[in-house]
């Protein structure tokens, strides 16, 4: 799943987990310890490019890591993913064998930096979209995610 040697723009992070993007401009993972294997799964293929899914995911462990619990659930057909104030747990839909439990602060970090490498990505210019095509990608979902939930997202201020 990960490429051999990380791509300019790459994010590195300190819980072993680096982010690059392959000939396609799809994020790719490469993790130093295997046990952040599905962490990185559940970021290149739940989250993938998506900026609302990583607003979603932002917004569960902002909850989680201030003593909440999230508003809603994770919803995918990839993986089931369970946000507590203690712990996240991920269980690959797909692969039994594909699961991993985490400390909220290291998916607090991991997810702020994979929105990081996700703003950093190269706009895709030829798209067409018709929501905000005037703002950046990323801002333009912010919008909507604010405008669908009716507040502010909980980074507002902090990360974007």
């Amino acid at each position: 799943m990960g490429s051999t040697a990380p791509l300019p723009g790459t994010a590195v992070l300190s819980v072993d987990i680096s982010f690059s993007l392959d000939g396609f401009r799809l994020p790719l993972y490469e993790v130093a310890d295997r046990r952040y294997e599905p962490l990185g799964v559940w970021l290149i293929g739940d989250i993938s490019i998506y900026f609302r899914a990583c607003l979603d995911a932002l917004e569960m462990i902002d909850d989680v890591s201030n003593g909440r619990w999230p508003a809603e659930e994770w919803s995918s057909d990839k993986f089931e993913a369970a946000f507590t104030p203690e712990r996240v747990s991920l269980q690959n839909l797909w692969l039994e064998s594909q699961h991993g439990e985490y400390a909220v602060p290291e998916v607090r970090e991991v997810l702020e930096r994979y929105w990081r490498f996700l703003v950093s990505m190269p706009e895709r210019t030829h798209l067409i979209r018709e929501y905000h095509p005037d703002l950046p990608r990323w801002q333009a979902d912010l919008l909507l995610w604010e405008e669908t939930w009716g507040r502010p997202h909980p980074y507002r201020g902090r990360l974007f």
